[in-house]
């Protein structure tokens, strides 16, 4: 799969260093959590200092000295707020900083007489000003969901900073409140309203002004992430789709992993001349790509560029996941990202697979007692079924979905039977005999995607819980066994994460940090399969290609597995709706991922 690879390395050259971000947003970005931090100091724990200033502080208005205590809490609060997009350079982040670090500054001064925090806001308010011209990085993609998610986040942590705000003046509390107390105090005063805790002197007014202060907060922040101007995540045009069809009708063989492509969810950008493509979704701020370019090797250079242009302008860490050696190999020489081995794909040659041979002993008794048990099977493409038979099918694959969350990104097409998707196959396993339930006969359902003229990989894996162990087993042996007669020479299964170390930790000699390594990767096969999905793509005796992940610097390795698990669906941030109210749209939901006896084809 190397062939046509300018400048062609045996093997992934691993770059030590990869370009980094500017360094001066992100130092302002530091800087300006500081500055906040220090805002919500001044404003939680107040502390006159007798110095010259002090003749100026008994002219100001008795009222003037809470007002600005909550000012410093607030500016305090939207600087930490907005210290992640500064260190990403965004445009409206660091137009919001230049307008409240002058407020912070006020207030520290009006409130606190505190030189010291003036200049350190002057202070940072002069890089921003000198380096305007770095923060120039477009808006992330968002939705009005992110207002719901503002309105949790900020009234917790409203709830959390009101309790230190009543809490900070003990000496001049009345009385012993409780804790239920405490906290009714800051519910109603994050509305305004005065609470049971009475206070001595002018600090009544000091928390009363900051509690308010931070419910405004919360409210206006609310409010503004809810009525802005969505800009949504880019989907694939009816344009993009038959471009990116075009080029895998003619360059599809390359990559097992490039009709995946296809899905709808992703966005897409074309080299200058047309030939070669990119796809990726945007999670978290990370810029996701997955498997390897689409299209002539020798355009890949331009697509890639492309791709990186844009995480530039949005300030977007680019990461790929499940690229090929070939594709690694470019990725590291056209951007001087680094490479890490990410595991394996299991791949079988239809030529070479039989059930026969003490290898295949268990596979092969396991095949038999089903077929015993009174099951069959078939194997046919998605356009030689009836219409009705194939909504069966799409509405058997949903329900018999593991999770209530939809998996799948990399390595998931993320529907069935679309018109535009003929040439897909389905294997299905059948019981005659069986009481015929909502599906009728229908048991067990393997969705897989072609792979250039002559292959296919595996999509999804769904079964019928009810069903007897050994399903997917049957099914895949089913279509090994059906591949000739319908010109598949090669079948990609599913892909085992750190595989080769699982293979290696489990030898004799092993040492003794890889077995520890390995005896990590199994504790952590409770929750994400790995272990067993290694073991289950071994039992076809398939050849291993390796795959790996992209990624600028070590530092951006956890950011990006977190990305890639939300993008994969492991990890879900949105609320989401009751299943009841969603908008059943089966031809464009994303589908699972390939994973025996439940739904994923990658941990």
């Amino acid at each position: 799969m190397s062939g046509g690879v300018p400048t062609k390395p045996s093997s992934i050259r691993r770059v030590l260093r990869g370009p980094r971000p500017e360094a001066v947003p992100l130092l302002v970005g530091r800087a300006c959590a500081l500055v906040g931090l220090l805002d919500i100091a001044a404003g939680v724990f107040p502390r006159f200092r007798h110095s010259r200033m002090h003749a100026l502080a008994e002219v100001l208005p008795g009222a003037f000295g809470p007002f600005a205590a909550a000012l410093s809490l607030s500016a305090g609060v939207l600087l930490l707020l907005l210290a992640h997009g500064l260190k990403r350079r965004k445009r409206r982040a660091w137009r919001a900083a230049v307008a409240l670090l002058p407020l912070g500054a006020v207030a520290q001064f009006t409130y606190r007489h505190s030189l010291a925090g003036v200049l350190i806001s002057v202070a940072l308010l002069l890089p921003l000003l000198l380096h305007r011209d770095q923060f120039a990085a477009l808006p992330d993609p968002r939705s009005r969901w992110r207002a719901l998610a503002n309105l949790v986040l900020m009234g917790a942590g409203s709830l959390a900073l009101g309790l230190v705000v009543v809490n900070a003046h003990p000496h001049h509390m009345v009385g012993d409140p409780s804790l239920a107390d405490r906290i009714t105090h800051v519910l109603y005063g994050l509305f305004g309203v005065e609470g049971p805790v009475d206070y001595r002197g002018d600090t009544s007014w000091t928390v009363a002004f900051s509690l308010g202060a931070l419910g405004l907060l919360t409210a206006i922040t609310t409010v503004y992430l809810a009525f802005r101007p969505e800009h949504p995540a880019a989907r694939l045009t009816d344009d993009d789709e038959a471009r990116l069809r075009a080029l895998l009708a003619r360059h599809g063989g390359r990559d097992s992993l490039g009709h995946f492509a296809l899905r709808r969810d992703k966005a897409v950008v074309f080299s200058p001349s047309g030939k070669a493509a990119v796809t990726y979704r945007v999670v978290s701020g990370v810029m996701l790509a997955s498997g390897d370019p689409i299209g002539d090797v020798e355009a890949w250079p331009g697509a890639i560029e492309r791709f990186m242009d844009e995480a530039r302008a949005h300030s977007w860490t680019p990461a790929v996941m499940g690229c090929s050696e070939t594709g690694g190999e470019v990725w590291t020489r056209e951007t001087g990202l680094d490479a890490l081995e990410l595991g394996d794909e299991a791949v079988v040659d239809v030529a070479d697979f039989s059930l026969a041979g003490r290898a295949m002993r268990n596979v092969r008794q396991m095949v038999k007692r089903i077929e015993r048990a009174g099951y069959e099977t078939r194997v046919r493409r998605v356009a030689d079924l009836g219409d009705t038979e194939l909504d069966r099918v799409r509405r058997a694959a949903d329900a018999w979905r593991g999770t209530d969350t939809e998996r799948g990104f990399s390595m998931a097409l993320g529907r069935i039977g679309d018109p535009a998707d003929g040439d897909c196959l389905i294997a299905t396993a059948h019981k005659q005999d069986a009481e015929p339930g909502e599906y009728g006969d229908l048991k067990a359902i393997l969705h897989f995607v072609p792979w250039g003229p002559d292959g296919v990989s595996l999509d999804l894996m769904r079964r019928d819980r009810a069903a007897d162990p050994g399903m997917n087993e049957l099914l895949i042996v089913a279509a090994l066994q059906a591949a000739p007669k319908l010109g598949i020479a090669r079948v990609s299964l599913n892909f085992a994460m750190f595989r080769a170390a699982l293979a290696r930790g489990e030898k004799i000699g092993a040492g003794p940090v890889l077995r520890a390594w390995r005896g990590l990767l199994v504790f952590l096969s409770r929750w994400f399969q790995i272990e067993s999905l290694y073991k289950f793509n071994a039992k076809f005796r398939p050849r291993w290609e390796p795959r790996f992940v992209v990624y600028r610097a070590s530092a951006d390795l956890p950011r990006i597995g977190f990305a890639a698990m939300q993008a994969e669906g492991f990890v879900t941030l949105a609320v989401p709706l009751p299943r009841i109210l969603r908008r059943r749209t089966p031809a464009r939901r994303p589908c699972a991922h390939r994973m025996p006896e439940r739904d994923a084809r990658a941990a």
